[in-house]
């Protein structure tokens, strides 16, 4: 033990302190990143708790391929999520969201960010907890509002009182993404990489996937 603990002071030494910290934590995540081939990420949560910025962060970390369900239904639909609503209603829209997240999760997509009304239908819940590893990301409704109240591309926040809609749609959410995550990461107004920082965290604590 003490021949192990000389060699890694005498490597910390030779390489400098923040290299070598740099290498150690990207050798971490590449063993963490070995890990989860099996299942893919799953990131949830309501409009606004970052799960598209957070995704594409966290793929960088582990060197995976990264998706985001509502921009993939776009570019095959070739119009907006608002569009759809408009055109076809909510429930056409949650059968098409319903479809592609069966797909891009028997895919094996590393990291996948979802809409914030996957978690309504039992079968996606069901899908989701057998197939992935489910993160929530959480945050309150204040930090919601303020961060999606110029947003004008959320169909389901259009209106006069969208802090009162916020409110209600995760009073409704808020049980269904706590009963379908594997972990649960609050967002809040802490910096991307602290949030990154506690998935992989998280990620490493646990013995299997």
């Amino acid at each position: 033990m003490d021949g192990w603990l000389n060699f890694c002071g005498k490597f910390v030494e030779s390489l400098g302190h923040e290299k070598a910290c740099n290498m150690l934590e990207s050798s971490s995540e590449m063993s963490t990143r070995q890990s989860i081939f099996e299942r893919p990420i799953v990131l949830v949560g309501m409009m606004g708790a970052g799960k598209s910025t957070v995704g594409r962060r966290l793929a960088v970390r582990l060197g995976c391929r990264f998706m985001d369900a509502d921009r993939v239904l776009e570019e095959r639909m070739g119009v907006s999520i608002a569009t759809m609503f408009d055109l076809e209603g909510e429930a056409v829209f949650r059968d098409r969201e319903s479809a592609l997240l069966a797909e891009l999760v028997n895919q094996n997509v590393a990291v996948l960010a979802t809409g914030g009304g996957v978690v309504l239908r039992d079968t996606n819940r069901t899908l989701l907890q057998d197939r992935a590893w489910v993160v929530y990301l959480r945050a309150n409704a204040i930090d919601l509002w303020i961060r999606t109240r110029r947003d004008t591309s959320r169909p389901l926040l259009r209106g006069s009182d969208a802090r009162s809609r916020i409110t209600e749609l995760l009073t409704q959410r808020a049980p269904l993404y706590e009963a379908v995550s594997h972990c649960t990461v609050d967002t809040g107004r802490q910096p991307v990489e602290r949030v990154v920082d506690q998935i992989l965290q998280q990620l490493q604590s646990r013995e299997s996937i």
